[in-house]
Formats: C-alpha cells, sequence, structure tokens
C-alpha cells in the first residue's frame, strides 16, 4: 500500500529541531540544526528568508512526493531517510536514482521547466523540510543565490539518472549492486540500509537469485553482513572497490557541487 503526502497535514509530529531559532523577524540560522546540504550552504540571509517558508515534515514509508505529470505543489529538502526517484509502468519500476539529504525532490521540475515523468517515492523513512512551489519560485527570483543551488543540484541529479540507466546497459550484476548500496550509503550519511532483496531485485531489473547470490558473496568476502530486511556495510572501500566508474562518477557530480556552493 502507498501513502500520499496530504496537502492538509504535515505530518510532523516527533519533528523536534526547528530550522531556525530567536524570535521575531530576525531569526538567526541555527546550522546545525539543518542538515540538507542545499540548505545549509545559503548564506545566513538566503537560509532565514527560506527558512520562513519551511515547514517540517515526516517521511513515511511509500510515502509518494511527486507523481509524474501532475501538479506539482512543493519541493523538499530532505534531512534524512531517502527517497527512490523511478519510472512506473506495466506493473514494473526502474529506479533511475536516488536522493538523500543532500538533495530536493521536485526540484528539476522547478528549476528545468519540464514535465517529469518521474514518481519519488519514501524508501527509507526520514524528516524534510517541504516548501510551497511559488514562494520558491518567489524566493529563486528574489535570491539568485537559492536557484544557483538549486541549478547545480539538478544538474548533478540529471547526470545520476542518465548515468544509472548506462549503467543497466553496459554493466554486470556486481558492479551494478555494489554501486547501489554506496550510492544509497552516501545519501543517508550511514552504513546501514533497511533494504530487501526483493526490492534490489525490482529496481535493479535483476533476478532475486542472482540478488541474493551476489550478496552472499559480498557477504563472504567481508564486504557486507545482512540480517532479514537490513544490509550493514562492513568494509565500505573494499565495496567501492567492486563499483562500476558509474559509482564515481555520479560521487564526483555531487562533489564538484558542494566544491562550487562553497564558493559563495
Amino acid at each position: 500500500m502507498t501513502d500520499y503526502v496530504s496537502a492538509g497535514s504535515n505530518g510532523s509530529a516527533g519533528f523536534a529541531q526547528p530550522l531556525l531559532s530567536g524570535e521575531g523577524t530576525g531569526r538567526i540560522p541555527v546550522r546545525s540544526f539543518v542538515k540538507n546540504e542545499i540548505l545549509a550552504r545559503l548564506s545566513c540571509q538566503g537560509l532565514s528568508e527560506i527558512g520562513r517558508c519551511l515547514e517540517p515534515i515526516v517521511l513515511k514509508e511509500r510515502m509518494v512526493l511527486q507523481e509524474p505529470r501532475r501538479k506539482l505543489d512543493y519541493v523538499y529538502f530532505i534531512e534524512s531517510g531517502l527517497v527512490s526517484l523511478r519510472i512506473a509502468a506495466a506493473g514494473a519500476i526502474v529506479e533511475t536514482a536516488v536522493i538523500g539529504y543532500r538533495g530536493a525532490v521536485g526540484a528539476s521540475r522547478l528549476v528545468g521547466g519540464h514535465v517529469s515523468t518521474h514518481q519519488s517515492v519514501v524508501l527509507f523513512p526520514g524528516t524534510a523540510h517541504r516548501i510551497d512551489v511559488e514562494a520558491l519560485r518567489g524566493l529563486m527570483n528574489a535570491r539568485p543565490e537559492i536557484l544557483d543551488r538549486l541549478a547545480w543540484y539538478v544538474q548533478a541529479l540529471g547526470l545520476h539518472c542518465a548515468q544509472t540507466g548506462f549503467c543497466g546497459v553496459c554493466h554486470n550484476r556486481e558492479k551494478r549492486l555494489a554501486t547501489w548500496l554506496c550510492l544509497a550509503s552516501d545519501a543517508i550519511d550511514a552504513q546501514v540500509l533497511p533494504v530487501t532483496h526483493d526490492y534490489l531485485s525490482s529496481v535493479l531489473g535483476l533476478r532475486r537469485a542472482g540478488i541474493t547470490e551476489t550478496l552472499n558473496l559480498f557477504e563472504e568476502l567481508g564486504l557486507i553482513q545482512k540480517t532479514r530486511g537490513v544490509l550493514q556495510i562492513g568494509n565500505r572501500d573494499s565495496l567501492e572497490h567492486r563499483t562500476c566508474c558509474c559509482y564515481k562518477l555520479i560521487s564526483a557530480a555531487y562533489s564538484s557541487t558542494d566544491t562550487e556552493l562553497a564558493r559563495f
């Protein structure tokens, strides 16, 4: 069963950390409370202005944040958890990217101006800050730094999606699986991934038996430890050596975004 975000409820129970501290209109951003890298790299003034329009939301597993070819109401700045960006058709899904604390769901449609064919679904539960699209559009016009940061992120995400398609055609099962595990780990900044063999089989378009065989190999080599519904990366460096060139290219795209943002 899939949950949809309600326009009338932010589901923010238990979301304890505010984006901004202080009282009145002169609130000062507290960066220790902002994990999303797009927001965290804004200037103090930029963070203060966008912070007035943000609302916290709890991301529940299987919650749909974005549907293809539908009006976009919010952009979601992910703080924790993992969102799967995918194409769904004829009862099958193909995942093109994963979005974690470095990114924003819906930014591509706002910055790129095209109608998305993707669906965005929460894979690992977490938290986010969401903002009304029209409010964000106004802020982007008023403060170019916000547009710049979103544009750099969208460029990296676009490369991620394109490289995922290339990887699915050109690389073998072991490299693709190692790449997915490393990218997911990067996106949530953690080594424990609550993901099943069935899910990996589905989004990678591989037979479940092949996924199980490869994960067993990784476990024998000490790269991961697996229990029911959870994979823990044990030796990250060795697992990374098993990835294909796509991992380095995608990782570098997000890193170069960070470098460019640091110039501001």
